[in-house]
């Protein structure tokens, strides 16, 4: 095998192992060959995007696929081209290093996210082809974290939400409760503080529970798969009858909580918070308000080279890549990155799944 040994590989900018918005991905591709070789192209790939696939089935024998894809930036860089007479490059025996220096674009990008159902990933490749041999492919994700958007309506001004429930099947009068949060956006590791005022003027007890959950949403092709999981549950104590009982409740939030993805129209990672009334013979009354998780990010500990358009360019023109024999190969003018138009949005949903109308 003329080729032994292909990859690509890229430096760490911070104790997590994370980028964001308008970082610098500094790295490099390595090619080992075993002989003098004729290659026709060796290029660099840096992609982000998402994706959703699921399966629903309909009685026994139907089911349907249901899939959508997004793209985000899809940028490449020829490192070797067809230069020569022939159309070829050459490289010698032995271990080639190629660096690469990549900027993330500077603007709103949804965060790395997998799952069984979607995932959104950022990644680089670098794609070897010769004439007449399958292409040689490296691929190596990175982790992206979206900065905060502090733009969000009312993401950091309290939060409040009130319920009334009247109790007339084996029971008589009304509970209501009122909840309060100091904000909506909160970091991994900060305190969440709630408030709940219940006020129990019936001849029943009530249990009041809080709940924090994580809301998973999948749009494609007009439908939505929706998953909930439960990040915390706390139980207050039993509110007895003709009582009124107020409690405030810190909840830690984990500091490996994903934060939480807003601006992909195919992927919604939200959160909410939920007061659950456990009334015995009755239908529960419940309040929920929204919990944005905001991403913290380590201190950088590299200066992110420059960048033009986007991609950084490879030194100048005449620049050579690194190697461990005497022959080495030039890089050549950067191409410029394709550009991308705007992807809708899905309109909103109902708990249902249905779309709402737009006012």
């Amino acid at each position: 095998m003329t080729i032994k040994y292909f990859s690509i590989e890229y430096d760490a900018i911070n104790s997590k192992n994370t980028f964001t918005n308008g970082d610098t991905i500094n790295g490099r591709i390595v090619v080992e060959v075993s002989k003098r070789t004729t290659i026709q192209s060796l290029i660099f790939i840096a992609q982000g995007k998402a994706r959703v696939c699921w399966h629903e089935h309909y009685g026994q024998d139907h089911h349907h696929v249901y899939w959508a894809d997004e793209k985000y930036y899809d940028v490449q860089q020829h490192i070797l081209r067809e230069s020569r007479h022939n159309g070829t490059e050459v490289i010698d025996n032995g271990r080639h290093i190629f660096p690469f220096s990549f900027k993330i674009p500077d603007r709103k990008l949804p965060s790395s996210f997998r799952s069984s159902t979607g995932k959104i990933v950022h990644k680089v490749k670098a794609e070897l082809k010769q004439s007449l041999k399958l292409t040689k492919k490296a691929k190596a994700h990175f982790t992206f974290v979206s900065t905060a958007d502090m733009d969000i309506p009312r993401l950091m001004e309290p939060q409040y939400g009130c319920k009334d429930k009247s109790i007339k099947l084996f029971g008589s009068g009304t509970v209501s409760m009122d909840v309060h949060t100091n904000r909506m956006g909160y970091k991994q590791g900060e305190a969440l503080q709630v408030t709940v005022e219940i006020r129990n003027h019936s001849s029943r007890s009530v249990k009041p529970k809080i709940i924090l959950y994580e809301k998973r949403s999948f749009f494609a092709q007009g439908h939505r798969k929706l998953c909930t999981k439960v990040i915390h549950k706390e139980k207050i104590e039993t509110v007895a009858s003709c009582s009124n009982e107020t409690v405030t409740k810190f909840i830690s939030i984990p500091t490996d909580l994903p934060s939480s993805i807003l601006n992909c129209s195919i992927i919604k990672l939200e959160y909410r918070l939920k007061l659950h009334l456990d009334i015995k013979c009755a239908s529960d009354p419940e309040i929920k308000l929204p919990v944005v998780i905001l991403p913290e990010f380590p201190a950088v500990k590299q200066s992110p080279a420059p960048s033009y358009l986007g991609f950084q360019a490879f030194g100048s023109p005449n620049q050579l890549a690194w190697s461990t024999t005497h022959q080495q190969a030039a890089f050549q003018p950067m191409d410029f990155p394709p550009s991308y138009g705007t992807y809708a949005m899905y309109p909103p949903l109902t708990d249902n799944g249905t779309y709402k109308t737009p006012l």
